[in-house]
């Protein structure tokens, strides 16, 4: 798969409620910075604004209808491609919404909102739409460049941490499974399945995205491994039942972070302790708070380097997935740490 058809045009969702807000946003901006430009004085009419802003927000609105209905077609074009044809689609809206607001307001209500000639208003109308559609195709190009480049960035982390864990992971995995193959076979056997689903899993595509149930059906598997070696050193206690499974994120997001728990909270502790996985829903929202107690060991300050490392990757692939920041929070108090995630529903 190419990059081009991985990650679609450089042109934003225009269909989407957010993206079009901004564009009604940046037309009022634009009115309202015409009407400014008319009147030296700085003293706008409320008329003048009111028009101004009717036109181009109509012309502002037409044209993201227009890329709203083409975005399937362009998706599959390349980005010159893509670039000429939205920037032509959006001139021509351009033009026909100026002949009809001049035949509107000129020719049946003769208003005097347009007081130059035909020519010079549809010159003046299509100079300003030229620059303000190129600065804006030029504004989601670079847009889309850095989003991808932060995707790029986030992948190698991604691949560079899970080469860091997987060899400390599976030597402590060989360890549980040949002891259980000796006393329990079952148990044994169980754990590697359990680490074959870890496996497939981190070896999957880092853009694969997966479900909340099964995210946590990994997590499950992951937690029972552990459980067969730390043994009553570690306790889980789980309260995701208020919550659906059908929420999307990208894969391996929180099974990570349990990881963390357990090495930081529980394996270094002699006694052991208890990690809390907790769900809750908050205006339609899935927040998942990870809690383990806080080790004291002279070795933690070295351990923590290695959480921010997991939590940081996390969090931006977190933000590249969903467009949200600060989606992933830290809060540490004198005897435990929690992380919590922020999963939106994604539309």
């Amino acid at each position: 798969m190419d990059n081009k058809q991985q990650h679609g045009t450089f042109l934003p969702d225009f269909c989407n409620v957010r993206t079009l807000f901004v564009i009604i946003l940046l037309a009022e901006l634009l009115a309202l910075f015409l009407s400014l430009s008319q009147n030296p004085s700085l003293y706008i009419r409320t008329v003048d604004l009111a028009m101004n802003s009717l036109f181009i927000q109509w012309v502002a609105l037409s044209c993201t209808a227009l890329l709203c209905i083409f975005r399937k077609y362009l998706q599959k074009l390349t980005e010159k491609w893509v670039a000429s044809i939205s920037y032509c689609l959006t001139l021509v809206v351009t033009f026909i919404v100026s002949e009809l607001a001049w035949y509107i307001f000129v020719l049946q209500l003769e208003s005097n909102y347009i007081n130059s000639g035909h020519t010079v208003f549809i010159t003046r109308v299509m100079s300003i739409s030229a620059i303000a559609w190129a600065l804006a195709l030029r504004y989601f190009y670079v847009n889309h460049q850095w989003k991808l480049r932060i995707e790029s960035e986030s992948d190698a982390r991604f691949q560079a941490l899970q080469s860091r864990i997987k060899p400390h992971f599976l030597f402590n995995c060989m360890n549980t499974i040949a002891s259980l193959i000796r006393r329990t076979p079952d148990l044994a056997e169980e754990s590697i399945e359990d680490l074959a689903d870890l496996f497939r899993a981190s070896l999957q595509d880092t853009q694969k995205t997966t479900t909340l149930d099964d995210e946590i059906n990994l997590c499950k598997g992951y937690l029972r491994i552990e459980k067969h070696r730390l043994g009553e050193r570690l306790t889980v206690n789980w309260d995701l039942d208020n919550i659906p499974g059908n929420f999307s994120l990208p894969l391996l997001c929180i099974q990570p972070l349990i990881e963390n728990a357990i090495y930081h909270g529980i394996e270094l502790n002699p006694d052991g302790g208890i990690i809390s996985i907790s769900g809750a829903m908050d205006d339609g929202n899935i927040s998942i708070k990870i809690m383990n107690p806080i080790n004291q060991s002279p070795s933690n300050t070295t351990s923590k380097a290695g959480n921010r490392v997991a939590q940081e990757n996390i969090k931006q692939r977190l933000a590249s997935f969903f467009e949200y920041d600060n989606l992933l929070t830290v809060n540490q108090e004198e005897n435990s740490y929690s992380v919590t995630i922020l999963i939106p529903r994604r539309t």
